[in-house]
């Protein structure tokens, strides 16, 4: 049975400055670099004239980092496709639909963003996501486990992004 999770991050930077860095490939580059993942890649990059952002990228992590119950029903390493699709900002706030998929897994992420003002003059990000695991028994494990993952990674990335701001835009 999928699961649910609402998240949510501020971010040092505006709504303009955060959508901004979405929107440069030496940010999702760097972003990558400090995934912590063994190998990162942006496999497809588009900015469209409406401020839309398309983002697909791959995080490979080794088969001895897994934990022994996603290694049980996963053998190798284990490589995530993420997608990300940003609109234009409007009436300061932007949307994102993201997606998420393991090749070769019983595994589906789908969800929504809304990136809007902050009560701190920064940026807030709110993020529901739904995870999906297909294995009897122990789906559910699996989609705890990713979901608390999701909270871990959530913020890394508003910590990554907010220092890049701070030091780039």
């Amino acid at each position: 049975m999928p699961r649910s999770f609402d998240l949510a991050a501020d971010y040092g930077g505006t709504v303009e400055e955060v959508h901004r860095a979405f929107a440069d490939e030496r940010y999702w580059l760097a972003r990558l670099a400090d995934s912590g993942a063994d190998a990162a890649t942006l496999d497809a990059m588009t900015v469209g004239e409406d401020g839309g952002i398309d983002v697909t990228t791959t995080q490979i992590l080794r088969a001895d980092r897994l934990p022994g119950v996603v290694s049980q029903f996963h053998r190798g390493d284990l490589s995530i496709q993420r997608e990300e699709t940003w609109t234009g900002i409007a009436d300061g706030r932007a949307t994102a639909t993201v997606t998420g998929s393991i090749p070769g897994a019983p595994v589906s992420l789908t969800g929504t963003a809304t990136l809007g003002p902050g009560a701190s003059g920064g940026a807030h990000l709110d993020l529901t996501v739904t995870v999906e695991v297909r294995v009897p028994l122990v789906g559910g494990k699996i989609e705890n486990f990713i979901g608390n993952g999701l909270v871990d990674l959530i913020i890394a990335e508003q910590r990554f992004t907010t220092v890049w701001i701070t030091e780039n835009v």
